[in-house]
């Protein structure tokens, strides 16, 4: 789950990465702002993915700031773009999210999680069994 957690928002940081550079160099409708914060929203999404999947402390508030970053700025690229908010793309991309948030935490893999020795036992050995070395 967490794989998944980090390639989707890999995958999405990216895009809106590259959905920036190119409004920004090219002749899309958007402010210059608007264009660097999608840009940095995407990058921050991106830096907390990798974090994510390295299951460092802080990666998934970092990615959870990126994903709201780059909800808000879609809040205001609609109206520019479409002329409107329309609610059902903005509910999709949070179920997006929030998918993306909820399997980025069941499949946090913490230290703690890992299996214990007793001294003079090899990790993952049943208790009283003997090792053959």
């Amino acid at each position: 789950m967490l794989a998944a957690a980090a390639l989707g928002m890999v995958l999405y940081g990216l895009f809106s990465l590259v959905e920036g550079v190119a409004d920004l160099l090219g002749s899309g409708p958007l402010e210059w702002w608007a264009d660097l914060w999608l840009m940095v929203g995407g990058a921050m999404l991106v830096g907390g993915a990798i974090f994510v999947r390295a299951s460092m402390p802080g990666g998934l508030a970092l990615a959870v700031a990126g994903l709201l970053a780059l909800q808000s700025i879609s809040l205001h690229n609609a109206g520019h773009l479409y002329g409107q908010v329309l609610l059902l793309p903005q509910l999709l991309r949070l179920l997006f999210a929030a998918l993306l948030v909820a399997l980025a935490w069941f499949g946090w893999e913490s230290p703690d999680d890992e299996p214990t020795a007793e001294p003079g036992e090899e990790p993952g050995e049943e208790p009283g069994e003997e090792s053959a070395s």
